[in-house]
């Protein structure tokens, strides 16, 4: 039977709070994450609001606009920390800005009475922003920043929500640290299927229906063309 290519599972993770710091008694009030398996999106989501069990910080709310209200009748974190921790569980955690969202999960674990339970002991972690200063020092690396540099559509972000950014931040995260690479699948699998023997067709074979693509399948590609280059990546299709 031939071997099954390993897998690489990475989780996509924001957050909200109540506030900056989470030493000043800020806690979580969303969590937002989405998976990618081999540099792919999936549909499997894990996505809470949470009551805080605390007033929200006025300018807080002028970034995400979740209200003290919202929350009385969500869950604690508490109620969620198994399900969320078997969830990013083995994987790797892509987050923009990590000491940030790392240092509020990790103050709400301990307060939970077990200091031992952190997200590094229980998933490595990809720091975008970190990756994007060096990528592109000197320029601004916010997420919005990157959206614009590699030409991602965000206009239908008005507000900061940790579920909606999770997902843009995937595109952003798979463009800038691939490119290309991205439409492909894994090395090992590549490498698994060039070296099975070569099947060679029978001249009798019928020949291949041929479908011309569309006006919008063309403009589509040459889109993603674009937002491979703008990402510095090697594009042979768009080189004449």
């Amino acid at each position: 039977m031939p071997q099954t290519a390993k897998q690489h599972r990475q989780i996509v993770l924001d957050t909200e709070t109540t506030g900056i710091n989470p030493k000043e008694g800020h806690k979580i009030i969303e969590i937002g994450c989405v998976e990618l398996v081999n540099r792919r999106l999936t549909q499997n989501r894990f996505h809470v609001y949470l009551n805080p069990d605390r007033e929200i910080d006025a300018g807080a709310i002028e970034v995400h606009g979740i209200t003290n209200e919202f929350l009385q009748d969500k869950p604690r974190f508490a109620d969620v920390v198994d399900d969320f921790m078997a969830f990013t569980a083995g994987s790797e955690l892509i987050i923009h800005n990590a000491p940030f969202d790392v240092g509020f999960l990790n103050h709400e674990l301990a307060l939970l009475g077990n200091p031992s339970r952190t997200v590094e002991g229980n998933s490595t972690v990809f720091d975008t922003l970190a990756f994007a200063r060096k990528k592109h020092p000197g320029a601004r690396n916010s997420l919005d920043a990157l959206c614009k540099r590699y030409g991602i559509d965000n206009s239908h972000r008005d507000l900061h929500g940790a579920l909606l950014d999770a997902e843009i931040l995937a595109d952003v995260y798979v463009i800038m640290t691939g490119g290309q690479a991205s439409l492909l699948d894994e090395g090992d699998q590549i490498e698994q299927t060039t070296s099975q023997a070569i099947v060679r067709l029978s001249e009798d074979r019928p020949k291949l229906k041929v479908i011309h693509c569309g006006e919008d399948e063309l403009a589509a590609h040459q889109h993603r063309l674009e937002k491979i280059a703008k990402a510095g990546g090697s594009c042979l299709w768009l080189q004449e």
